[in-house]
């Protein structure tokens, strides 16, 4: 099916039904999981799907729609429906489509061979993904591998004469695992995922991580309640950024709900902290030639050396700021309106290997696991439960469990006094090790 010629006359049947202005958004997606257990497969599910989402707008009210049937019949009642739930809404003069005709050139996304390796193949990797991870004596039972793939297919268009479409692609397989001594258990589990099949990482590599992280939180102990540095994992580097990107959040910033929202080219960070979107980097699992919308991609820098540069927007919340759309509309498919979202977020790395930040703390923690929803995005708090292991003397000396971690993110991000070399780029929400001098840990 030619989307594209699709997309174009279901822009014009919009307008034909009473439209001022529409988009049209198409999806066709097709997608492979397998889940393995024991070394017997447990389920193979493949799937196809497409659909369609309207986006109308009718004096100014705005409205959506969405179906999976692309019979003229369907197409038709779907836009009908759109453009009569348009005339009932209320009028807002930011109900803007865009209308920038360019697209970023970020390279190849879609890599052909995903489809051409065989199923057999696949649950292979599955399979000895966990026998690889098994091999350790310490480790005694397994909590599953798996093998997904997607490809994905997108067509945007909009009466702007706005008209897009991308191909991309993405595989991964990974193993988890329960390591046990006497009446204890750890799980650990690690995957690995790539645009491209031959970029995936050896299997051995992903099951050894996944049999460290089991065995390795064995005979845990509890540390007093005291402040001390606390050196993050890149694992647990969501407990930092999350509540960032919340933060930056342009929506979130209009409403009053950011923590950040009245601090813009102000100091709120210490100057080892640099955050990047970058929505074109080659590869990048959060990679795309256009936003949620149709608006071009980019590479920015939302705090710089501690200094918040800007926030996040789609077309609409930008022109409610007065500002230009950042290219970060985000959607969750066809049946989604666009939201704010972020690419490919990272923290940059540092100039310190990620032995020497261990080295240089004498007592300290070093997270390695966070429960709890990391820093609030609203009033900057921090809190949750934490493990890891127990710094003495430089070393790592013990496993940790069952503490509790606390801050703001005033004395987090100020806080920040070593960065390290190990950023994992391939990580579409990542940062490299680093360590907050002083937090407060809630133990015995």
């Amino acid at each position: 099916m030619n989307y594209k010629e699709l997309a174009e006359n279901l822009v014009k049947k919009c307008q034909k039904n009473g439209a001022d202005a529409a988009e049209i958004y198409i999806e066709s997606e097709r997608n492979l999981n397998v889940e393995i257990r024991n070394g017997e497969v447990e389920t193979v599910q493949e799937s196809t799907s497409n659909g369609c989402g309207f986006r109308v707008f009718v004096g100014g009210k705005m409205a959506f729609s969405h179906c999976n049937d692309f019979s003229d019949e369907a197409l038709e009642n779907t836009i009908k429906s759109a453009v009569g739930f348009a005339r009932i809404t209320t009028a807002d003069e930011n109900n803007v489509l865009p209308d920038e005709k360019g697209i970023t050139d970020v390279g190849a996304l879609y890599d052909p061979k995903i489809a051409g390796v065989s199923l057999d193949q696949k649950i292979r990797m599955a399979v000895e993904a966990e026998k690889e991870a098994m091999k350790d004596a310490r480790i005694t039972k397994s909590a599953g591998a798996a093998y997904g793939e997607g490809e994905n297919e997108i067509t945007l268009a909009n009466s702007n004469g706005l008209l897009k479409s991308c191909k991309i692609s993405s595989c991964y397989f990974g193993v988890s695992v329960v390591a046990e001594k006497v009446d204890q258990k750890s799980s650990g589990g690690e995957y690995c995922s790539r645009r491209f099949f031959d970029d995936l990482k050896p299997i051995e590599e992903v099951a050894a991580k996944a049999a460290k992280d089991a065995y390795e939180m064995l005979d845990p102990r509890m540390v007093k309640t005291q402040k001390v540095p606390v050196v993050f994992d890149p694992d647990v580097a969501r407990a930092l950024l999350g509540g960032i990107l919340a933060a930056v959040n342009g929506e979130r910033v209009l409403q009053g709900a950011s923590f950040l929202g009245k601090k813009s080219e102000q100091q709120i960070g210490s100057e080892l902290l640099t955050l990047i979107d970058d929505g074109t980097r080659p590869k990048g699992l959060g990679t795309t030639p256009f936003d949620g919308e149709g608006v071009p991609t980019q590479k920015r820098t939302i705090i710089q050396n501690g200094i918040l540069k800007g926030f996040m927007y789609n077309t609409i919340v930008a022109k409610r700021a007065g500002v230009k759309s950042t290219g970060n509309a985000s959607r969750r498919g066809f049946t989604s309106l666009p939201g704010i979202g972020a690419h490919n977020f990272f923290m940059e790395a540092g100039k310190t290997p990620p032995e020497n930040i261990i080295n240089a703390t004498k007592t300290g923690l070093y997270l390695k696991g966070v429960t709890g929803y990391g820093i609030n995005p609203v009033n900057g708090n921090f809190s949750g439960g934490a493990s890891g292991f127990w710094i003495e003397n430089g070393k790592l000396s013990f496993p940790v469990k069952g503490l509790t971690i606390a801050g703001t993110a005033d004395e987090m991000l100020n806080g920040i006094d070593m960065v390290g070399t190990d950023l994992d780029l391939n990580r579409a929400f990542t940062a490299p090790t680093f360590r907050i001098k002083l937090l407060q840990i809630g133990g015995k």
